[in-house]
């Protein structure tokens, strides 16, 4: 199938066109030194050519331009901490760029350099102020906690002097002079105690506690004071718990363990004194000094904030500036230098429509340089395989990544997505077909659409994120759903006659218990979809399961054919008669002498109200051929057309697997014989031919036994798939059934009981549960659910008829996403 291209295309760019890649072409170009960085600039501006890496045997640090790469490197590291510093004060970034700016990288770079300089400055006083502040608030929180203690102990100690010479007077004056000689004896032996202050965490209070305790036998007090409210720790900057201590010890060694102990823990050890009237002097001056620390570190605050909203205000146009040049240098160094150091060469692919406009960029970079010398534009010849390009819009763009998840299509395959945009929603909304739930997803789905401009400058979630990507595909699921479910009638499980009153009346009163032939028909066949009335009748389920089953047999027996359909398209495109008349054709034969005639017979069975056994029919063709078919004969000669499909089914088999490892043997070996020779065509489609119109890839070096393996794999997967893959389709009537019963069980088993029970707060109950079971199962689950099979019947059972998707995608050097771009 030769590529089609409408000529009157509006615009730069010709119609898109799905059903193939972009005709491509490699280009190269030889551009002055001088004019490069302009060159390479306009050409990101224009995103349609990918260079290829001319110096891929050289590192990073022996290119051309690694100097340049380092000096942007260096630049995005500075603005990389503007960007955390502004997130840290709440400053956000101007969004409003004035794009007609051309700013100059070296003003930006010393810019940058002078701000980043100031800011850490800024930040390094901020932070020496803020430790001064926190470490006095810790230590006015001794003074008030220690202060309390001593002055506690002041009083208990003046309360038992008193109580001790209260009992001292009335005793014998005789005992007085020894009492005041062993008083004098005593007051000269008292230990001098010392002690330290300081704050520990609380969560190793008691272990700093206990080990105390231990490394100095005992021979230490430690009283401790909770704090209520979180500290922020000096050394960590970040809130904590703590509790004050006060440890008394006696002996310098005693001193020297507490010590250590306190570093090892982490706990602040602050001065104190004895003296009440020192202690308010201190927590005076800590007040004081409290007050003009916190004036600083807001003046300080404010400054680093007006600071930050200048930076901020220029932040977008110097990331988005430092980022582009970091591009540029990089695609430079994947050109290499001409001999004589003035000219740098470059090859990329890009399509043929871009040719033109490739030329008037090179001229434009040429002229606003000043260059005296113009680049030189010219198209190479290779058979190298070019890239994948399709054009895609919003809407098709997230139909082609559904495809390219699975495989890229080689360079001028069929592009499976051309039909994947109708195939995919059908085939999902018959597994999901309600036009309720349906109704459900085409709102939320147009919410997305609706919001389109505002959601995609937002940050999402990563499940928020690949439902506003998909949200097109979302939109044609429900848009399907909504048909589907009109044909089974089906809403929210209730049936509506919204077409026509139904064609059946009952014949008596208990006629919902009865089969179909308590019904007598009255009218004209409902026009549209499942008669209402077999909703809720005994029947309802083997009559929509026989239904749904053949449907889905027809169904993928459809999508089946279309696949071997693509594959003859492809044939004749690559203008490859060996797969036309030895794959396309016994292909088509095999799949229609069985599955198609199976469809035929459904169809039969439809129209005329036959009793024949379908099962019957197919099982004893293959067993007992030759067997009459009595009661389920469709149709005259049924038995002698059966015998000719089976015949030709069974030729098939080796007409796809013999004749074409030895054609493409004779033609290997016509080439290598020189009856072949021909002078390349001067088109553009030798590029395509040699490139893809090869059998196998194995021109060079054939293989027959590789070759033969490979037909007999691919024969041996073709008979066996033919039958699995019809199989595999009947998980449209699995997931229909199960998508209906449960629907079904949710609106008899939990709105209608609750609704039976006559009681206002039962019903807001059963109503909220009805809600949550059908937004939670219905509209999430079962939607992953029937999107995942219709993705795998996509992938397996329609593409592997025709899609080699081996290629890989065109990536063209551009700047429309390095706004965007994390480093």
């Amino acid at each position: 199938m030769a590529e089609t291209r409408g000529g009157g295309g509006g615009g730069c760019c010709p119609p898109m066109d799905l059903m193939r890649s972009e005709p491509m072409q490699l280009v190269q170009v030889i551009v002055p030194m001088e004019s490069a960085h302009l060159t390479v600039s306009y050409l990101g501006d224009l995103g349609l050519v990918q260079f290829k890496d001319l110096n891929s045997e050289k590192s990073p640090f022996q290119r051309t331009y690694a100097a340049q790469i380092k000096r942007c490197g260096e630049m995005a590291r500075k603005i990389r901490f503007f960007k955390d510093q502004m997130s840290k004060a709440g400053v956000s970034p101007k969004l409003i760029l004035d794009k007609d700016v051309d700013i100059d990288l070296d003003d930006v770079e010393s810019k940058l350099g002078e701000l980043e300089a100031e800011l850490v400055e800024i930040n390094a006083n901020n932070d020496k102020l803020q430790r001064s502040y926190n470490e006095l608030v810790e230590y006015k929180l001794v003074l008030e906690k220690a202060g309390e203690f001593f002055a506690s102990a002041h009083r208990s100690a003046t309360a038992q002097q008193s109580e001790i010479e209260s009992q001292q007077v009335g005793e014998d004056v005789l005992e007085t002079p020894l009492l005041q000689e062993e008083k004098s004896v005593d007051s000269t032996k008292q230990v001098k105690l010392g002690f330290l202050t300081g704050l520990v965490p609380r969560e190793k209070s008691m272990v700093f506690e206990r080990i105390l305790f231990r490394a100095t036998r005992g021979n230490i007090f430690i009283r401790q004071s909770v704090i209520e409210e979180s500290v922020v720790d000096p050394n960590s900057g970040e809130k904590a718990e703590k509790n004050v201590f006060v440890v008394f010890y006696s002996g310098e060694r005693a001193k020297s363990k507490i010590l250590k102990i306190c570093e090892a823990f982490g706990a602040n050890r602050y001065p104190f004194s004895e003296e009440l009237g020192r202690q308010a002097q201190m927590m005076t001056t800590v007040s004081g000094r409290l007050a003009e620390l916190k004036t600083t570190i807001s003046a300080g605050l404010d400054h680093r904030k007006i600071l930050l909203e200048t930076i901020g205000d220029k932040f977008e146009q110097w990331n988005l500036k430092v980022r582009k040049e970091k591009a540029i240098y990089h695609t430079l160094n994947m050109l290499s230098l001409d001999v004589t150091k003035k000219c740098l060469v470059g090859e990329g692919w890009s399509p043929l429509f871009a040719a033109p406009e490739i030329q008037e960029a090179l001229q434009r970079a040429a002229v606003d340089s000043n260059s005296q010398v113009g680049s030189i534009f010219q198209v190479l010849r290779t058979k190298e395989m070019p890239p994948t390009f399709f054009r895609t819009n919003k809407f098709t763009t997230a139909f082609q990544e559904i495809v390219d998840a699975y495989g890229v299509a080689k360079y001028q395959e069929a592009n499976p997505t051309v039909f994947t945009i109708v195939t995919f929603p059908f085939l999902f909304a018959v597994m999901f077909g309600d036009w309720g739930h349906g109704i459900c997803l085409l709102l939320a789905t147009m919410y997305l659409i609706l919001r389109e401009k505002t959601l995609s400058s937002q940050k999402l979630g990563d499940i928020m994120e690949m439902a506003f990507g998909g949200r097109y595909v979302i939109l044609m699921m429900s848009l399907f759903s909504i048909y589907t479910g009109l044909i089974y009638n089906e809403f929210f499980s209730i049936p509506y006659p919204l077409f026509a009153p139904s064609a059946y009346e009952c014949r008596d009163a208990s006629c919902s218990e009865a089969t179909t032939i308590g019904l007598i028909k009255t009218r004209d066949t409902y026009p549209f979809g499942v008669d209402p009335v077999w909703h809720g009748t005994r029947s309802e389920l083997p009559f929509l399961n026989s239904l749904k089953m053949k449907m889905s047999i027809l169904l993928g027996v459809a999508q089946m054919n279309l696949g071997i359909i693509m594959s003859f398209l492809n044939a004749k495109f690559f203008k490859s008669a060996v797969n036309v008349w030895f794959q396309f054709v016994p292909q088509m034969i095999f799949l229609n002498c069985l599955f198609g005639y199976l469809s035929v017979l459904i169809i039969i069975k439809w129209c005329t109200g036959s009793q024949a056994d379908l099962y019957h029919v197919m099982i004893y063709m293959f067993l007992s051929p030759m067997d009459d078919l009595g009661e389920n004969q469709l149709f005259p000669n049924q038995k002698t057309v059966q015998l000719t499909f089976l015949f030709l089914a069974l030729v098939s088999v080796p007409w796809m697997l013999l004749p074409k490892p030895f054609i493409l043997k004779k033609q290997h070996e016509a080439r290598h014989q020189g009856q072949s020779y021909a002078q390349l065509d001067e088109t553009d489609e030798s590029l395509q031919v040699e490139t893809n119109g090869g059998s196998h890839g194995h021109e060079e070096e054939f293989e027959f036994s590789e070759i033969f393996v490979h037909q007999l794999i691919h024969t041996i997967e073709f008979v066996l798939g033919a039958v699995s893959n019809t199989a595999s389709y009947l998980r449209l009537w699995a997931l229909s059934l199960a998508h209906s019963e449960l629907s079904s069980v949710f609106y008899e088993k939990v709105l209608l009981m609750a609704l039976g029970f006559n009681n206002i707060f039962i019903l807001i109950v059963g109503l909220l549960v009805f809600i949550f079971a059908t937004v939670g199962v219905l509209l999430v689950m079962e939607t992953l659910s029937a999107f995942l099979h219709a993705l795998r019947l996509h992938w397996v059972e329609y593409q592997n008829k025709f899609y080699e998707g081996d290629g890989y995608k065109f990536a063209p050097f551009t700047f429309t996403l390095v706004g965007n771009e994390d480093e």
